[in-house]
C-alpha cells in the first residue's frame, strides 16, 4: 500500500524531490560496460544460483569476518523493505514499498535520480542495453511493468501485464535475446476474505515482451481454461508465479514455480514446476508435487480449505554437476527440496526434507548453490496470536549435496532475543560466495555461515537506529524476502519486514571489509 503522500504525487503526475543532502553531484547515471561483479536482477546468472564467484564477490572468508557498515540509506515513510537491489558497476538500483525507485551510487549511497511508480515495487530490477543507453525493467504491485532509461530515470514504455484487479508482479523478470519474461502473481486469495467477493478468477501467467518497445511476444497462463461459475464459486483459479523464472539456454526453456489454487476445481499446474518454451510459450512439461492444494482468505477464516498452501515461492535453480549432468533444484513451503531431471520431463531425482513446512514454513523465498551443495534456509515461523511470533520456533540452514540430496550439515537457528516480534525463522533468500553463505532472519540478524561446516563466521544485528546518507530517520527490523547480495567487495541487505507481526524497518545497508 502506498502512503497518502506518494498517492498524491502520482495523481498530480509529479516525482517527489530527493532530499538535498542525498543528491549525487552528478544526477546522470554512467554505465560504461558490464562487469563481472554485477548483480543484475534476482541472481548474477539466469540459472538463478544466487552465487558470486570469488573475483565477482571481492571478498574472502577472512574478509567476511571483518565486515563493517559502510553506509545506510533510509526509505522515507516505509515500514517494510522487500525489494532486492541490483548492482551494476558503481550504480545500485532499488525499488521500495512506497513505489519509489532509486538510482544510488553503490559506493556512497547518494541518489542520482528517483522515479515514482504507480504502486509498490518489490522485484529486483533487471538492466539491459538498449541502443546507446540502458533500460531498467521491473513490475509493480498493481501489475504494471516499466522500462526506464537507466541513465536518467525517464520512462521508455510501460504496460499492464494483466488486467485482473488482483494481479501483481512480485518476482524479478529475466531477459534473453531481446525478450523479457515476466512472472505474474496475485493478491486475489486475500481479497477473497470478504464474503461478498466472487472468488476466484485470477490465473497465474508468464508474459513475454520485447525489450525494445514492450510489445507482447506471448502470454502463457498456468491454468489454460478461464474460470466459470459453479454455484457461488468461480474456478479454476490461482497458480500464481511469485518468483523469477529460470532460463535454460541449452534446452530453450523457462522454468517457473507456481502457487496453490484459489478455488475449485484443483488443477494439475498448481504447486508445480512448469517448463515453458522460450520462443513460443508452449508448456513443455509440468511436475506437480502437491495436488489438490486449494486456499483463499474466506475459506481459510472458516477452516474449510483443504490447503495446505504449499506454494513454490522460491525460484528454480538450474545447476550443472561434474560430468555435465544438469538438475533443476527447487525448495517448497512444505519444507522439502527437490531435484528434477530437465531431460525427463521434470522427473524427481531425489527429495530431501529440510523443515517442517507450513503456510509460512519451509523454503520461502530462495535457495542458493555453488555447484557442489545447495543451501536452503527454513522459515517454519510460528505465530502466537497477539503476542506475535514464537521466539523459540523456526529457522535453520541446511546444506545438501546436489548430486544425491544427502545432508552435508545443518546449522540450528541461533536463539532469539526478547525483542517484540522476534523470530528465529530464516524466511529470506540466501546467497553464496566461495566459502560463505549469507542468510537473514526475522530476528533482524544477517549472518555469514561457513559452507564447510555451517558455523557462523560473522553476525550483524540490524535492529537498531541508523544515521543515513540521505538524512531519513531509519531503523532496521526483520529480514525477509530477497535477503543479501554481494558485489565488488560489498554486501547489501534491506532490513524491516512489518508483516504478520514482524519487526518493521526502512533501511538499506552496505557492508565492506575495509583495508
Amino acid at each position: 500500500m502506498l502512503s497518502w503522500r506518494a498517492t498524491l504525487f502520482i495523481a498530480a503526475g509529479m516525482v517527489p524531490a530527493i532530499r538535498a543532502q542525498a543528491v549525487c553531484s552528478d544526477k546522470t547515471v554512467k554505465i560504461a560496460r558490464a562487469l563481472a561483479s554485477d548483480w543484475n536482477g534476482w541472481s548474477p546468472t539466469p540459472t538463478n544460483t544466487r552465487f558470486q564467484s570469488a573475483a565477482a564477490a571481492g571478498l574472502t572468508v577472512a574478509q567476511v569476518q571483518k565486515l563493517k557498515l559502510k553506509w545506510a540509506f533510509g526509505f522515507e515513510g516505509d515500514t517494510i523493505v522487500f525489494a532486492q537491489p541490483s548492482v551494476i558497476g558503481n550504480n545500485l538500483f532499488v525499488g521500495s514499498a512506497s513505489g519509489k525507485v532509486h538510482a544510488l551510487d553503490s559506493r556512497t549511497g547518494c541518489d542520482h535520480w528517483m522515479f515514482q511508480a504507480e504502486s509498490a515495487v518489490r522485484p529486483a530490477i533487471a538492466m539491459v542495453p538498449v541502443g546507446t543507453a540502458h533500460a531498467l525493467l521491473f513490475g509493480d504491485r498493481g501489475g504494471t511493468f516499466y522500462s526506464l532509461e537507466a541513465e536518467t530515470g525517464k520512462v521508455l514504455w510501460k504496460k499492464k501485464v494483466d488486467d485482473h484487479a488482483g494481479a501483481r508482479v512480485t518476482g524479478a523478470a529475466v531477459v534473453h535475446e531481446g525478450v523479457i519474461y515476466i512472472p505474474v502473481a496475485s493478491g486475489e486469495e486475500t481479497l477473497a476474505r470478504g464474503n461478498q467477493y466472487a472468488c476466484c478468477t485470477f490465473r497465474g501467467s508468464v508474459v513475454a515482451l520485447r525489450v525494445q518497445d514492450g510489445s507482447q511476444v506471448w502470454k502463457t497462463y498456468m491454468i489454460p481454461e478461464a474460470a466459470s461459475k459453479n454455484g457461488e464459486v468461480w474456478g479454476p483459479s490461482g497458480a500464481g508465479v511469485w518468483s523469477a523464472p529460470t532460463i535454460d539456454v541449452k534446452r530453450g526453456r523457462l522454468y517457473v514455480g507456481t502457487g496453490n489454487n484459489y478455488s475449485e476445481p484443483a488443477t494439475a499446474t498448481s504447486d508445480a514446476i512448469v517448463a515453458v518454451d522460450l520462443k513460443t510459450g508452449r508448456i513443455a512439461w509440468v511436475r506437480q508435487v502437491q495436488p489438490g492444494d486449494i486456499l483463499n482468505g474466506n475459506c481459510q477464516s472458516k477452516n474449510t480449505c483443504p490447503g495446505p498452501d504449499y506454494d513454490f515461492g522460491a525460484s528454480p535453480i538450474l545447476e550443472k554437476l561434474e560430468g555435465g549432468r544438469e538438475l533443476v533444484l527447487v525448495g517448497q513451503k512444505s519444507g522439502i527440496v527437490y531435484a528434477l531431471d530437465p531431460d525427463k520431463d521434470g522427473q524427481i531425482v531425489w527429495q530431501a526434507r529440510v523443515g517442517k513446512g507450513g503456510v509460512n514454513g519451509g523454503v520461502q523465498w530462495g535457495m542458493a548453490s555453488d555447484g557442489r551443495n545447495v543451501y536452503a534456509a527454513t522459515s517454519d515461523v510460528v505465530r502466537r496470536g497477539a503476542a506475535g511470533y514464537d521466539p523459540k520456533e523456526g529457522g535453520g540452514l541446511t546444506a545438501l549435496r546436489i548430486r544425491d540430496g544427502s545432508k552435508v550439515w545443518y546449522a540450528a537457528p541461533p536463539p532469539c532475543s526478547d525483542k517484540m516480534g522476534c523470530s528465529p525463522a530464516q524466511s529470506a533468500a540466501v546467497s553464496v560466495i566461495p566459502g560463505v553463505v549469507f542468510s537473514g532472519s526475522l530476528d533482524g540478524h544477517l549472518r555469514a555461515f561457513s559452507t564447510e561446516d555451517g558455523k557462523v563466521l560473522w553476525d550483524f544485528d540490524t535492529v537498531r537506529d541508523f544515521a543515513t546518507v540521505n538524512g531519513v530517520k531509519a531503523s532496521g527490523g526483520g529480514i525477509d524476502g530477497p535477503g543479501a547480495i554481494v558485489s565488488g567487495g560489498t554486501v547489501y541487505v534491506g532490513s524491516g519486514y512489518q508483516r504478520t507481526g514482524g519487526m518493521g524497518g526502512n533501511v538499506l545497508l552496505a557492508f565492506g571489509a575495509g583495508e
